[in-house]
């Protein structure tokens, strides 16, 4: 896949991470990380959320670098909720409440933001329609991943998704609550989850994601495997840090079918 242009100062090789994973080459998928903005600690460098207690002016500028570096439009910005409303980038305003954007309109950017949540990017195999989804443990228990793929209509054999950096295996500890948000739902869930005592585990968010993903049908499923909590020079950690800046995981559709 052909990636844009650089900008001075996000380097687009260095500083995002683009997706790997077999999509038409109009497809453009990528997750931000800390580096390439003007954030001062603790929300050094590119944070670009306007929740967090970050001076505004520069999570704009930040928000514009990002757009300018990829010669794009800014994303529809969400307000999330920890919920599974999904919402039409192209129709949608600007920070409406919701965890999960779609869009079959090329140049139109699907954005959520993650510090330790799991961001997960969709498209199908005939490139016309893209989609972003925000999951924590609660979103995924309640659905999000069904509600995202249901509101692209397409076939499960024809969707494949990227799963962004998130809090990784040996680091995300739960309470007994979680794990029974998902066994009982799906006795495979038990397979994420391994205890640590009588009333903690060690969840694998990356697999729960993929179970839900395999039930629905979808098999295509890339990326996975990172940890933000313990790769603090690339990726903003919620857990470790509290006050933090938050990373985009972003997708859209070129207008050039070359690109």
């Amino acid at each position: 896949m052909q990636k844009p242009a650089d900008s001075s100062l996000i380097n687009s090789h260095s500083d995002v991470l683009w997706a790997d994973w077999p999509a038409a080459a109009n497809i453009h998928a990528l997750t931000t990380t800390r580096a390439g903005g003007l954030s001062q600690e603790p929300y050094a460098q590119l944070n670009l959320a306007d929740h967090v207690g970050d001076a505004l002016p520069l999570v704009e500028k930040n928000r514009q670098i990002l757009a300018e570096s990829l010669s794009i439009d800014q994303p529809l910005w969400l307000k999330q909720v920890h919920g599974v409303a999904v919402v039409d980038a192209a129709t949608a305003s600007h920070h409406a409440e919701a965890d999960a954007v779609y869009t079959d309109k090329p140049a139109t950017v699907c954005a959520v933001l993650t510090a330790d949540c799991l961001p997960l990017l969709f498209c199908n195999r005939q490139a016309s329609v893209v989609a972003a989804a925000h999951a924590g443990w609660r979103g995924l228990a309640d659905g999000v991943i069904e509600a995202t793929v249901t509101s692209m209509q397409q076939k499960p054999e024809d969707i494949m998704v990227w799963l962004g950096p998130a809090i990784g295996p040996s680091c995300f500890e739960v309470g007994s609550d979680v794990y029974h948000a998902f066994v009982s739902q799906d006795q495979q869930a038990a397979r994420a989850f391994k205890q640590t005592d009588g009333e903690h585990f060690l969840a694998d968010i990356y697999q729960l994601a993929r179970i839900r993903l395999q039930r629905l049908g979808i098999n295509q499923v890339y990326g996975g495997g990172l940890c933000t909590y313990s790769d603090e020079e690339r990726f903003y950690s919620f857990r470790k840090n509290k006050i933090t800046g938050r990373m985009a995981s972003m997708i859209w559709i070129s207008a050039d079918q070359d690109q």
